[in-house]
Formats: C-alpha cells, structure tokens, sequence
C-alpha cells in the first residue's frame, strides 16, 4: 500500500505534487490545506483523510477534525497539524504531523514521527516537499520527497 503524505498547502494544489501522487492508494493530509479545492484535488486521487491547521481555523475549519487515527494495512497511524498536540494512543505506530514547514523522519522509542515538510506556497520553506509512506507486512518505509523550488508567483488553487 502507497500512502502519500502531504502538509501546509496553504491554498495551492502543486502539479509536481499531483504527479508525485499519482499512484498512491491513500493521502494524508496534516493540515493547513488553505482551500477546500485543495481536498477536491486530493480526493481525485486516492482516498484522503485530512486534518485541519492553524491557518485552516478562519476558513471554519473546512470541516475537518484536529486529530485523526487511521489503520492502514495493520499500521496504526495518528495525524495531526502541531505536533505538541499529538494524542497517540499506545497502539499508534507513526504520528504524521505538518506545521514547522520542515521534513523529518524520525523513530522515537519505537514510534515513527513523520513530518512531509510544505508543498504550498506560503511560508519560509525554499523547497516544496512531501512524502511517501510504503506499508507491507505491517512494515513502514518512508521516501521524503522534493517537489522543487518553492514557487511564489502562481495563482490560487485551481483543480
């Protein structure tokens, strides 16, 4: 199972991004999405679960929750946007979380923390990255991706 994650959109829904997800089977959203026609994207690619960010409070929250728990292939993972707020039970195996704008992979005893950095436009980010996760066997292996330069002169969402 391919299981794409992706943080802090901010409004814009990158082409790079859209083609590194291509062939993903689920998309993990940590929050700060920025347009609800980011998640109409997203949706068109593969089953999405999302979170909402900071930045997403003044849209309403677009209607998603601050914290979500899914079970991918026998892997328990825990997604959230700040990871001071991370609620991991004891079953959680990974806890996928956006907001600083910066990438990390990490095993803290025995638990996966996975921040797929930014892939919007807004920010102090100088690249746009996400990531993706691998889920076989109950097992997780993590490729961070580099979209690119981040882009600064592009139009608002349009899918």
């Amino acid at each position: 199972m391919l299981v794409g994650a992706v943080s802090d959109t901010h409004g814009y829904l990158d082409p790079r991004l859209l083609e590194a997800f291509r062939s993903v089977d689920v998309i993990l959203h940590a929050g700060d999405v920025g347009a609800e026609a980011v998640l109409d994207g997203l949706r068109k690619l593969a089953q999405l679960y999302a979170v909402r960010g900071n930045n997403d409070v003044p849209l309403g929250g677009l209607g998603l929750p601050t914290h979500l728990d899914i079970e991918i292939e026998g892997v328990n993972l825990h997604l959230v946007h700040e990871l001071p707020h991370a609620k991991p039970s004891p079953a959680t195996n990974a806890v996928v979380f956006g907001h600083s704008h910066r990438q990390l992979c990490e095993w803290r005893e025995g638990l996966l923390y996975l921040n797929p950095g930014a892939a919007g436009r807004r920010g102090f980010h100088a690249l746009q990255t996400a990531a993706l996760l691998s889920i076989e066997d109950g097992c997780l292996e993590v490729e961070q991706l580099v979209l690119g330069s981040r882009l600064t002169k592009v139009p608002p969402a349009r899918v």
